[in-house]
This record gives structure tokens, C-alpha cells and sequence, in this order.
């Protein structure tokens, strides 16, 4: 059990989901590390793409990555890479969270820390973004990420793309890595009861951010002044949203949630509900991609609860009920919650 007053959660992207070896190589390190709890692992054959969570005091989990990526740049080979997921390179980003009693300013301060070490060590060109990021262009994955691992032959030779650290030169074995202090995101998907992908888009359109592009009566973009197409703003901020496939079978709202404490899992799950209903559709079940914090799943249960003298484990229960978390499979939040999954561990 990890006994630590200061807690930074770190994420990094491995572009290997389908060789189980290597990926047990890669998390070696994590396992070895007293200082380190392994928090989940999320393995993608189609995505050929692993997610891996570990949470520990910082300086622990500074060594750690560093080490674990070092490792995955010796094992993985992106110019034979394949997979559905956008990448750019073997460590595709590797982003540090704060958890407890560590600031936004540690994680920065850690992801530059980390730029240094991995680009000196493997000579490798990385970028910082996020709260990390050097310029406004730099602020979103998806803008580095542009273009993807190919792009980056000619990317890595213009100026504005110059990297933060590290040569500005293609490695072909290694592509290019991205780091950065950034807030807690919670990955959660709402499925729905059809297999109409373009209904599940446009419940995602009403309620993620950006929101969606204003059309006329015959479908037709209005575009502004500019020529640009004009958008009705979503019902959250702070929210990303699409509609994506489950299964074949079954359509879903995927979502980052970007800031739990302002759009909150019950929010989200309510409103698409709402919007369901208006489509003639129902919510039907709903999956968590990877740990939740603790305050989030409070907040659901109070929500869905209606009961002020709750104990901590019937909120918990409220929301695994209220959000249908156990309607696809049993959800333990022993292993599911972050902070439950550091004190069982």
C-alpha cells in the first residue's frame, strides 16, 4: 500500500497493443518501484496502443517513466507500426497529473524534467503541451499530433515546430513524444440502444463544447463573414464528445471529461438522457476507460442519491446505479476509483 502524502498520477501512451511481452517488459519498472502504484493497464489490438496509469510520490514516478520508456523506445519499432489510433511515435505522450497536495506548477516542472532526460538519453524530439506547452499552438494534443508519425519527416524541419527538446530530426524507430503537466481527464461513454452511429454524433454535437455546425433546411453549412461554418455552442464546457461504435451492435457518446469539478459525470449522463429521449432513444449502460477520482463518483451519488447523511459507500453505490455503471459489467470500485485502488493496494 502506497503510504505517500503527495500523490502525481502519470499516463503514458505506448504504441504496442497487441504483444503482451513488451507491454510486461515496458511495466516492469512500475512493479519494481515501492514508490509506485500500478493502477491499470488498457490494451488495444485494434488501437494497437496501450494506456498505462501508475500514481506515486513524484520523484518516484519521474524515475519510473523514465525508465519504462526507455525500455518501450528499445522494444517498439513506428516505422512498422500499425493501428487506428492517431500517433506519433513509440511513447506517444506522457502527460503528469496532480492528485494530492502536488500543484500543476510540480507536474510542469516534472514533464520538463522528463523532456530533458529522455531527449538527452535516446536523442529523441519531444513536445510540450497542455499546461507545459511553449506556445499557444502547442496547448492541444491534436495540434502537435497533426499529421501524425508520417507527417513528422517534414514537420520536424519547419521552425514553428521546432521541438522543446531533442533534435529537430525524423527518428524513424521512435517517432517524436509529447509531455506536460495537465488536469485529471476522465474518459466515459454512454451507450445507446441502436446502432446509428450519426444519432450517437449528433447527441455528442448538443452537448461537448465546440457543439456543432449550424445547417440550413437543406442541409447546407452557414458559414459566417469569414466563410467559416458557424457553430452552436454544447450545454458543457470543459467537455470533448463523439459519437463512436461499442459494438457493432450498439452506438455510444465517448467523452473526455477535462474538468470534473465544472461538467460532471451526472451532468453529462442526464443530458444525454435528455437528448435520447428527444431522438426516441435510451441511454442503456455506461463504461469508465481507466480510474476515476474519488470526488467524482461523490458527486454523482449525491446527485442521484437525494440522501444528505449518506455514508461514503452508499454514494458510491447511488453512482454506479445512476450512471449505469454495472449495466455492462460489474463495476468494483475498489479497483475503479483511485483512491480506493491506492489504499487496497
Amino acid at each position: 500500500m502506497l503510504m505517500t502524502s503527495r500523490l502525481v498520477e502519470c499516463v503514458p501512451n505506448f504504441s504496442e497493443g497487441r504483444d503482451k511481452t513488451i507491454i510486461d517488459r515496458i511495466i516492469q519498472p512500475i512493479l519494481d518501484n515501492k514508490g509506485v502504484t500500478l493502477l491499470d493497464i488498457d490494451m488495444g489490438a485494434d488501437f494497437n496502443r496501450t494506456v498505462v496509469t501508475m500514481v506515486g510520490d513524484p520523484e518516484s514516478v519521474l524515475d519510473t517513466v523514465i525508465q519504462c520508456t526507455s525500455i518501450a523506445l528499445e522494444l517498439i519499432d513506428m516505422s512498422i507500426h500499425t493501428g487506428e489510433h492517431a500517433r506519433m511515435g513509440a511513447v506517444d505522450v506522457v502527460p503528469f497529473i496532480p492528485i494530492s497536495n502536488v500543484t500543476m506548477a510540480d507536474c510542469v516542472d516534472l514533464s520538463q524534467r522528463y523532456g530533458k532526460a529522455i531527449s538527452s538519453k535516446h536523442n529523441l524530439p519531444i513536445y510540450l503541451y497542455a499546461e507545459s506547452a511553449t506556445s499557444t499552438q502547442r496547448v492541444r494534443l491534436p495540434d502537435i499530433r497533426k499529421g501524425e508519425y508520417e507527417g513528422f519527416q517534414v514537420k520536424l524541419s519547419q521552425p514553428e515546430w521546432k521541438p522543446d527538446f531533442g533534435p529537430s530530426q525524423f527518428m524513424p524507430k521512435m517517432g517524436v513524444t509529447a509531455t506536460g503537466g495537465r488536469n485529471l481527464l476522465i474518459a466515459y461513454n454512454v451507450n445507446l440502444n441502436t446502432d446509428n452511429k450519426t444519432q450517437a454524433n449528433q447527441i455528442a454535437g448538443k452537448i461537448r463544447t465546440s457543439g456543432y455546425i449550424i445547417k440550413d433546411d437543406e442541409g447546407n453549412q452557414i458559414q459566417d463573414e469569414n466563410g467559416k461554418p458557424l457553430r452552436e455552442p454544447g450545454l458543457f464546457s470543459n467537455l470533448q464528445a463523439a459519437g463512436w461504435m461499442y459494438d457493432e451492435n450498439t452506438a455510444q457518446v465517448s467523452m473526455n471529461l477535462l474538468d470534473f469539478n465544472l461538467t460532471g459525470l451526472h451532468q453529462v449522463t442526464d443530458a444525454i438522457r435528455m437528448e435520447a429521449t428527444k431522438l426516441g432513444l435510451q441511454a442503456v449502460s455506461s463504461e469508465l476507460v481507466g480510474l476515476v477520482p474519488l470526488d467524482a463518483i461523490l458527486a454523482a451519488g449525491q446527485h442521484y442519491g437525494n440522501n444528505p447523511n449518506a455514508t461514503e459507500q452508499e454514494l458510491v453505490d447511488y453512482a454506479i446505479n445512476g450512471l449505469m455503471l454495472n449495466k455492462l459489467s460489474d463495476f468494483d470500485p475498489n479497483s475503479n476509483i483511485i483512491e480506493w485502488a491506492i489504499r487496497g493496494d
